[in-house]
């Protein structure tokens, strides 16, 4: 597992489930594998009590599922819930570009430059991690720019599941594809057109659709839920 520095913010739950939360979507924790309370403690620095929270939080979400009297284990991929996650982020995200194109100021705009600047250098340097990361941040700035932030935070609470198949699927074409998607969208909203960012942004996401089959043929039959 990989222990990422705690933020001097961050309560011991918050941290124990963001660490837990990062290594179950790079496959750190893989599906299906068990999650000890004590070791977990040990690991983070923790008491066992913020991590046995941590867990709970993150059984609600389906990431975890928690047997009373056996411990705990990384919930497999559902793809019942890997769908959901795609329905829910078509339908919020569409109607957040029209929002932000409508309401950007100045300051927001170069923001957003600055955001496709980064990921085209990260995608020419081959920094898969940190484009991924850029990719996750201009959503979430296209949220703060629609004054939509809490429905990026409730969001975001339920398409992990999404997230942890993209994960699984990121290839250099994909990325590629996924980095031109996003110009075209910021720039659409820069512009001002909200339809074309509609459109941009329902065409960007349809392209997430991960193929069910080639993942199973890829990774262990235990990662999937029957």
């Amino acid at each position: 597992m990989i222990i990422s520095p705690r933020d001097l913010r961050e309560t011991g739950r918050d941290y124990a489930m963001r660490v837990l939360k990062e290594n179950i979507l790079h496959l750190e924790l893989e599906p299906g594998s068990k999650v000890s309370e004590n070791e977990l403690a040990a690991q983070l620095g923790l008491s066992r009590t913020p991590v046995r929270e941590a867990l709970m939080a993150l059984a609600k979400v389906r990431l975890v599922e928690i047997y009373p009297q056996k411990g705990s284990e990384v919930s497999r991929i559902d793809y019942d819930l890997v769908e959901e996650s795609c329905f829910m982020r078509r339908i919020l995200e569409c109607a957040v570009v029209e929002l932000a194109s409508q309401m950007i100021t100045p300051e927001q705009k170069v923001e957003l430059e600055d955001n496709i600047a980064l990921q085209e250098r990260c995608l020419r340097g081959g920094r898969m991690g940190a484009l991924m990361q850029l990719d996750n941040e201009l959503h979430r700035l296209l949220f703060r720019i629609a004054h939509k932030e809490q429905t990026w935070e409730l969001m975001t609470g339920f398409t992990v599941h999404f997230d942890r198949v993209r994960s699984m699927a990121l290839s250099t074409a994909l990325n590629e594809r996924n980095v031109a998607d996003h110009r075209a969208i910021v720039q659409a909203v820069i512009s001002g057109d909200a339809s074309a960012a509609h459109r941009l942004m329902e065409e960007h996401l349809g392209r997430y659709r991960v193929d069910e089959q080639a993942l199973r043929d890829q990774y262990p039959a235990t990662y999937f839920k029957e």
